[in-house]
């Protein structure tokens, strides 16, 4: 079997791991990092369970391998909190009910992040194309596209509040 040396940086502390060629992002994030909140579905990139970001991307990691990450920096659910705070995508999951069994969850809040860091204002339409590559058994997507929803308007409301009090300070 053979092995590489990758140096990647997981929420924003960098790892250095000797690796099988074969080892996917995901079995490094969860098996050899102990991240577990990206959650294995399909193994096929079919269901959207494993998504994290990776530079900014969202991305099956059942479909990335580990080498290929090498100097790149890949965020899991876990790099979500701030200071024990959660990402306002995830309060508005909870406040939505848009959270059942929760196996999809992680993989659906990355993407969903992916998609308002690049249009932080999307339509219903544009939210759920954002989230067509991630499967839910339990919820109908209903919930889930508005918790996506308002936890855009809620960031872009504090990004105009933050922007009022630059310019008065």
């Amino acid at each position: 079997m053979e092995a590489v040396r990758v140096r990647i940086t997981v929420n924003g502390d960098e790892y250095v791991r000797t690796v099988p060629t074969s080892m996917t992002l995901l079995q490094f994030v969860r098996d050899e990092l102990n991240f577990t909140g990206t959650k294995e579905g399909c193994g096929k990139g079919e269901c959207g369970a494993c998504t994290v970001l990776l530079d900014g991307t969202a991305v099956n990691s059942c479909l990335v391998l580990a080498y290929q990450c090498t100097g790149r920096s890949v965020t899991t659910i876990e790099g979500l909190d701030r200071e024990g705070e959660l990402h306002p995508v995830q309060e508005a999951f909870i406040r939505h009910g848009a959270v059942q069994c929760g196996f999809c969850t992680p993989g659906m809040i990355m993407s969903a992040i992916a998609l308002l860091a690049s249009n932080p204002l999307p339509t219903q339409a544009e939210i759920r194309e954002a989230i067509s590559g991630n499967l839910c058994r339990c919820t109908g997507y209903k919930a889930i596209v508005e918790s996506i929803d308002d936890a855009a308007r809620q960031m872009a409301g504090w990004a105009v509040a933050q922007g009022a009090d630059a310019a008065q300070g």
